[in-house]
């Protein structure tokens, strides 16, 4: 516990990958915190305000003003760089090293009394080990994969939907005009929900997700099912994490020191695959990092000013290393360690996997 009466700063930071909704986060922590008389400072790039205090900035009501509606975060963000594992280059190469210590340092050299820490599954991680390290922390729950336990949903995750939806429907026109199959390659990392979602509202004829090992088999017979149907075109979306039967997580490159590895190229080999099985002109199309920017669709800014709004009554109330969660109709916390205990992937029994299949939706199995 912490005792409120005695919280004069706070500070914010922003970690990991981009997610529409961020800024809103700030902006409300920020007006909720002068609210109730403390001083608020950001964290530039994740923790590096910490190792470079210079990069810490304060925030007023000025700063924040008029940035709800905008994309991206105006702290900045980084997804390497971890402090427990952070790269120094030396004369033999880069080595890994845990500097974590040096952040706990400056956090009290600048009398700051909570972090409000807002990120996905590894800033979470992060913040778990600072909470271990003597850090009153709390989380807010932020990634377009929505893959944090704890939460009905994450800020971020409706409008990386909307964008991937938005593209399905656009490749729709050109893929029946030219009778191709268009393979539309989503985010989502080691989870399913964007490629699920987006999928079954663009009406997609296959779903290729990673909680579901694919037969190609079967999703070249979905597309000749078509076909015999006079239906001489089919969109396919696939999960980056998504994998074959006996196969392997495909990647852009080695793991590079401090960072988590990047997925892609699934997209372009299930391209490849039904080209030459089935003989059918295919194409295909990664949406990358159009789905992480933009401004927050109207669900993810309500839902990321309630959540940093709550965080600040959370430090308030005296709780901390905890996380926000959305469980409707009311945000509430839960001990932050229960939300990174276990990935939130798409449960097979779920209603959205249900209504997919009803639609005749192959899901590759």
């Amino acid at each position: 516990m912490l005792d409120p009466k005695k919280i004069k700063r706070i500070a914010i930071n922003t970690g990991g990958g981009d997610a529409p909704g961020l800024n809103a986060v700030i902006r409300a922590a920020t007006l909720a915190a002068i609210e109730r008389g403390w001083e608020v400072y950001g964290i530039r790039h994740g923790y590096r305000g910490l190792l470079d205090t210079r990069e810490l900035i304060p925030l007023t009501r000025e700063t924040v003003r008029g940035i709800t509606h905008l994309g991206g975060t105006i702290l900045g963000t980084a997804n390497k760089g971890n402090p427990f594992e952070y790269p120094i280059q030396t004369p033999e190469g880069v080595r890994l090293t845990d500097i974590s210590d040096k952040v706990v340092e400056n956090f009290r050299a600048k009398q700051l009394d909570a972090l409000i820490c807002i990120g996905g599954d590894g800033s979470m991680r992060l913040a778990q080990k600072f909470i271990q390290k003597g850090i009153p922390i709390v989380g807010v729950p932020k990634t377009i994969d929505n893959d944090l336990s704890g939460t009905v949903t994450t800020f971020g995750f409706d409008t990386a939907v909307s964008t991937a939806t938005d593209a399905i429907d656009k490749v729709h026109s050109t893929a029946e005009a030219h009778e191709r199959v268009m393979v539309v390659e989503v985010m989502g990392r080691y989870a399913g929900w964007i490629a699920l979602a987006s999928g079954v509202a663009g009406t997609a004829d296959v779903i290729l997700m990673p909680e579901i090992p694919f037969d190609l088999e079967k999703v070249c017979e979905k597309v000749m099912q078509r076909e015999r149907a006079g239906r001489n075109f089919s969109i396919v979306v696939v999960a980056e994490g998504a994998t074959p039967k006996g196969g392997q997580l495909m990647v852009r490159g080695p793991k590079e020191a401090g960072r988590e590895v990047l997925l892609g190229g699934i997209g372009q080999y299930v391209a490849d695959e039904i080209t030459r099985r089935t003989g059918k002109e295919t194409r295909s199309l990664v949406l990358g990092h159009l789905q992480r920017g933009g401004g927050p669709t109207t669900f993810d800014r309500l839902i990321a000013l309630r959540f940093g709004a709550a965080a600040v009554r959370t430090l308030a109330e005296g709780q901390v290393d905890v996380m926000v969660v959305l469980d409707p109709p009311t945000v509430r916390t839960i001990p932050l360690a229960s939300a990174i205990d276990r990935m939130r992937s798409v449960p097979l029994d779920s209603d959205t996997v249900l209504t997919a299949r009803a639609l005749g939706i192959n899901l590759g199995d």
